[in-house]
């Protein structure tokens, strides 16, 4: 899957502060990456499933990487919040 979770470095947290801010309440809708995106999830939980119905859970702290080219549902489960950057 071309999807990465992982928790963050202060580091990275600190980057993410000046990022854009989306946020979205719970719902299902298709996706479709034709950049990198990076994100962090600053409130929430969603789960999202690639075209072959592979998954992957993410909420609150996780530290987020869709790659390019990814084609995907998402599905949120509780209203979420992040910091994210395309590229």
């Amino acid at each position: 899957m071309k999807v990465k979770v992982k928790k963050p470095s202060s580091e990275e947290i600190r980057e993410a502060s000046s990022w854009g801010i989306w946020s979205r309440e719970p719902s299902e809708f298709p996706w479709y990456y034709d950049d990198k995106e990076t994100c962090y999830i600053l409130e929430g939980k969603a789960t999202v499933t690639d075209a072959r119905g592979r998954s992957i859970s993410f909420a609150e702290g996780d530290w987020v990487e869709f790659e390019t080219g990814l084609e995907c549902t998402w599905k949120i489960e509780k209203a979420i919040r992040k910091r994210y950057k395309f590229g």
